[in-house]
């Protein structure tokens, strides 16, 4: 109970601030939109679906028929039915956005950058699928072929995110880098798929230097021990990633809205910002090495 009352607290100063910022823009683009009250406000409802990752239920619905109706009703004593929850969470996706921007890391000079596959359904159900038809795309990833989305993330060594852009899945993963880098500094680590002298160029005029192995057909490269060092344990995004996907469920095919699809995604990525523990890069153990090599 008392890490659901620090979560809401979380979400409630949030919203206070939030909340009138975005009725004063509505007003001020002359967009006259009706604003219902409803029984559950929206710092409940973040609430409600970050905790859903963070207490690893696999379904929405049982997790709030079962668990929060049952359990949770003195802290939400005005819950209303489950469809009429369903029916209110696409009012979480703009502040959900917002709060990943206050709670993202900060860049420490030392950045990762991949793509991961977001899949959507099964590959053998691609032509029957509906739900994202005309937005997801069939792409070919490390471990191959997917219909659906991808999800690009720069992380520092902390394990934490520094950036996210989400596109279709037959996007090439340079093309959001250097949306994804304006704000950052020092090296950003990448495999072979991010190789590319222009996209070197555009990096290297924001500050930040693109550092990558070469193709068996490319000239060799002279890497400090640093780098060297770096590359061997690269995948640390990749456990990022695993955690993402298998701790907080941002990836499943059970989806029956787009919208509904982009609150599981961003509450998702909250969850994993409030993570106390995240993985992470020794950077000593890094220095020695690169010092004593042998």
């Amino acid at each position: 109970m008392d890490n659901l009352t620090e979560l809401y607290c979380l979400m409630d100063d949030f919203c206070k601030e939030f909340e009138p910022e975005l009725n004063k823009k509505l007003l001020s683009s002359g967009k006259r939109q009706r604003l219902r009250a409803t029984s559950l406000s929206l710092a409940e409802l973040m609430t409600l679906v970050v905790l859903f990752h963070q207490i690893r239920y696999r379904q929405f619905k049982s997790f709030y028929l079962n668990h929060v109706c049952q359990h949770l009703r003195e802290a939400f004593p005005n819950l209303p039915s489950y469809n009429r929850c369903i029916e209110l969470l696409p009012r979480c996706n703009l502040a959900l956005a917002a709060l990943f921007e206050t709670l993202k890391g900060q860049c420490t000079g030392i950045s990762i950058v991949d793509s991961t596959p977001i899949a959507v359904c099964d590959n053998l159900r691609i032509s029957r699928h509906r739900v994202f038809d005309g937005l997801a795309a069939r792409g070919k990833s490390s471990t191959g072929w997917f219909f659906g989305f991808k999800l690009h993330a720069v992380i520092n060594h902390q394990g934490e995110l520094l950036g996210l852009r989400f596109t279709p899945g037959n996007i090439d993963d340079r093309k959001p880098v250097p949306d994804l880098v304006h704000s950052l500094f020092g090296k950003l680590y990448a495999d072979k798929g991010y190789i590319s002298r222009k996209l070197a160029q555009s990096l290297e005029d924001l500050g930040v230097a693109l550092v990558t192995k070469v193709r068996r057909n490319m000239k060799p490269i002279v890497h400090t021990p640093f780098d060297q060092a770096l590359f061997r344990l690269r995948s640390l995004v990749e456990t990022v990633f695993d955690e993402l996907k298998n701790l907080c469920q941002i990836e499943h095919t059970r989806h029956r809205s787009p919208i509904n699809f982009a609150v599981n995604l961003l509450s998702g990525i909250i969850a994993y910002c409030l993570m106390p523990n995240k993985p992470k890069l020794p950077l000593q153990h890094f220095y020695q090495e690169a010092l004593n090599p042998n």
